[in-house]
C-alpha cells in the first residue's frame, strides 16, 4: 500500500514557505537595504543554483568569511538549500588559523567579504580542494576573485529542487578556541530545525518578531535569535557593526521586539547618558549569553529595560539552559533549567552522577546535540557520557551544580578551575564578590603558579571610569569577604580583557604570561 513520504520539514522548506505565503512581508533590513520574504527567497535560490552550476555536490563544504552583510545570509541559506554545508569563519581569527579551518573542513568554495581578503588571501595556494572558480569576493569586484554579484546575476531564482532530509549535514562551526585548538562542530538539518523551533518557543518568537542582530553572523550565539526569527517568518534587522547609539535608534525606529547581546553590550547600553530618552517599549525579549551576566548588571537590566530578560548558558556543540523572566527574582544567580525534553546532570571525575548541591562537571543532552566533531572520532568519543539507558550526553567541560529545584549554577570551566593546596577554587565565587565593589566594572580571577600552594588566585580588574581605587584597597576590601583558601594575592588593573567574537573572556591568554615565567 502506498504511504505518505516521511514529512521532514527543514529550514530550506521553511524558506520556501515564507517566500510563498509571506511574499510581501519584510524579511531583512540591513542599512539602506530592505527586502521582502519573496525577494529574500529568490535571492537565496540564485545563490543555490549558482553553486550547483559551478559543481557543488550534496555534502560539499562552503567556507564563508565576512562581517555582517545581507549577502552573508543569502550565502548561508543558499548553500544549505543547494545541499551544501556552510562553514562560517570568524573574522577575529588570524589568517593561518583561518587557513587551517578551510583545509580541515574540506571546503570546495570560499566566499570572502571586504576587509578580509588580505587576511586569508596569502593562503589561497594551500586550498587545493578549491578550484579557481570557487573563490568569491563580496562587494566591489576584486582582481583574482570571482564576483559574488555575478554569481547571483547569472543564476535562476527557481527552487533548486535538491532533496534534503534531517540526517544531511547543515553546518560545521569551529569552536572559539577559549581552551585550546578549535574543533569543527558538525550539525545536521535535524539539529538546526530543532534549534530554531525550540528557541522560537523559549524566546517567544513568532511571525511578528523584529529581531535586531547586534553580533556577528558567523557566531553560533547570534543564531540563538536569528534562526528562530527566520523559522517563524519574522523580520531581521542586521547591524553591520554594533554601536550603542545606533542600536537604540534602530530599536526605536524599527519597533524591534527581540535581540541577543553579550554582557559587555548590556553594560555599554546602561552607560549611555541618554538611554532613558529612547522609546524601547516595543522590546519583548532581551537574550544574554556568551559569558555570565553579572548579578548587579542583571538587576539593572531588569529594572531599566522594557520587556523581559532571558539568560542562556550553552555550548555550540548543542546543549543549553535558560533562565526565564518568571524565575529571575528567586534564581538570579543561576542560568536556569534545560528546555523541554532536555536534561542536565553533574558528574564527578570518575563519571558518577552527583547529588543536587554537589559540584562537578556538567553533562547535558538536547534535541540539537551535534552528532560529532568533524573528522575527530577520538575527540567525539572523549566528549560522550552515557546515562543508565545508554543515551549520549555531552561532557561540557564546565563545572557547576544543581540546586534543590534543579536550577543550574555555573562555577567555572574545568580547565580554568584553580587548585590551591589541593583545594578546588571556583573563580566565579571570587568574581561575584569583587564585582559588588562600586569601583569595579568587571573582574576576572585566574590561578597563577605558587611555590608552596601550586596555584594562587589573582584578580584582573576593569575599574569604573572616573573611580580611583588601589590594589591594596581592593585586596583589603575583598579578602575578608572570602574563605581563607579563596583569598587573592594580587590585583592587576587593565582596560579590557582578551575576548572571542561573543565577548567570552579568553582566560588562557591572561594566564599564559605567568606560566611562561615558570
Amino acid at each position: 500500500m502506498k504511504r505518505f513520504d516521511n514529512p521532514d520539514v527543514i529550514i530550506a522548506d521553511v524558506m520556501d514557505s515564507h517566500g510563498k505565503w509571506r511574499v510581501n512581508k519584510p524579511a531583512v533590513i540591513c542599512g539602506d537595504e530592505r527586502i521582502t520574504w519573496g525577494e529574500f527567497n529568490r535571492r537565496i535560490n540564485k545563490v543555490a543554483n549558482g553553486l550547483i552550476k559551478r559543481g557543488l555536490q550534496k555534502g560539499d563544504k562552503v567556507s564563508l568569511l565576512s562581517t555582517n552583510r545581507l549577502e552573508v545570509l543569502e550565502i548561508l541559506f543558499g548553500t544549505v538549500k543547494a545541499g551544501g554545508v556552510i562553514v562560517p569563519l570568524s573574522a577575529m581569527v588570524p589568517g593561518d588559523s583561518l587557513a587551517r579551518m578551510v583545509i580541515d573542513s574540506d571546503s570546495r568554495f570560499l566566499f570572502v567579504g571586504p576587509g578580509q581578503r588580505d587576511n586569508i588571501g596569502p593562503y589561497r595556494s594551500e586550498f587545493s580542494n578549491i578550484a579557481a572558480d570557487g573563490f568569491f569576493a563580496l562587494g566591489d569586484p576584486v582582481e583574482g576573485w570571482n564576483s559574488f554579484q555575478s554569481l547571483v546575476d547569472e543564476s535562476s531564482d527557481e527552487k533548486p529542487g535538491i532533496s534534503l532530509i534531517y540526517e544531511d549535514p547543515f553546518n560545521i562551526m569551529y569552536t572559539s578556541g577559549t581552551t585550546g585548538v578549535p574543533k569543527g562542530i558538525l550539525h545536521t538539518h535535524h539539529n538546526r530545525t530543532q534549534f530554531a523551533s525550540m528557541f522560537a518557543i523559549d524566546y517567544r518568537i513568532d511571525s511578528s518578531a523584529v529581531n535586531i542582530v547586534t553580533t556577528t553572523l558567523y557566531a553560533n550565539g547570534t543564531w540563538l535569535t536569528m534562526l528562530p526569527t527566520v523559522f517563524a517568518g519574522g523580520t531581521l534587522v542586521i547591524m553591520p557593526v554594533f554601536d550603542p547609539k545606533a542600536f537604540l535608534e534602530l530599536v526605536q525606529t524599527e519597533k524591534c521586539t527581540h535581540t541577543f547581546m553579550v554582557p559587555t553590550q548590556f553594560t555599554v547600553l546602561l552607560e549611555q547618558p541618554d538611554f532613558d530618552s529612547y522609546d524601547l517599549s516595543s522590546m519583548r525579549v532581551w537574550n544574554s549569553a556568551g559569558s555570565p551576566l553579572r548579578t548587579r548588571t542583571k538587576a539593572e537590566v531588569i529594572k531599566r529595560f522594557s520587556g523581559e530578560l532571558i539568560e542562556l548558558w550553552g555550548l555550540t556543540e548543542g546543549v543549553a539552559t535558560t533562565l526565564k523572566p518568571e524565575d529571575m527574582e528567586n534564581k538570579m544567580e543561576s542560568v536556569g533549567l534545560p528546555l523541554v525534553g532536555w536534561d542536565v546532570r553533574i558528574i564527578d571525575e570518575q563519571g558518577q552522577e552527583l547529588a543536587r548541591g554537589e559540584a562537578g562537571e556538567i553533562v547535558a543532552f538536547s534535541s540539537f546535540l551535534m552528532p560529532e566533531y568533524y573528522k575527530l572520532p577520538d575527540k567525539t568519543a572523549e566528549a560522550i557520557w552515557l546515562d543508565e539507558t545508554g543515551k549520549t550526553y555531552l561532557k561540557t567541560g564546565d563545572m557547576g551544580k544543581l540546586d534543590e529545584d534543579g536550577f543550574l549554577y555555573i562555577l567555572d570551566r574545568k580547565k580554568d578551575m584553580i587548585i590551591s593546596g589541593g583545594i578546588n577554587i571556583f573563580a566565579s565565587d571570587i568574581e561575584d564578590v569583587l564585582t559588588r565593589h562600586p569601583a569595579v566594572q568587571d573582574a576576572i580571577v585566574i590561578g597563577i603558579p605558587h611555590p608552596k600552594w601550586g596555584e594562587t588566585p589573582i584578580a584582573i580588574v576593569i575599574a569604573r571610569e572616573g573611580v580611583s581605587i588601589s590594589e591594596e584597597e581592593l585586596i583589603a576590601w575583598v579578602n575578608p569577604k572570602l574563605a581563607k583558601y579563596q583569598r587573592i594575592s594580587r590585583v592587576e588593573f587593565c582596560d579590557d580583557f582578551p575576548r572571542n567574537a561573543l565577548g567570552k573572556v579568553l582566560k588562557r591568554e591572561l594566564r599564559a604570561p605567568y606560566f611562561e615565567q615558570v
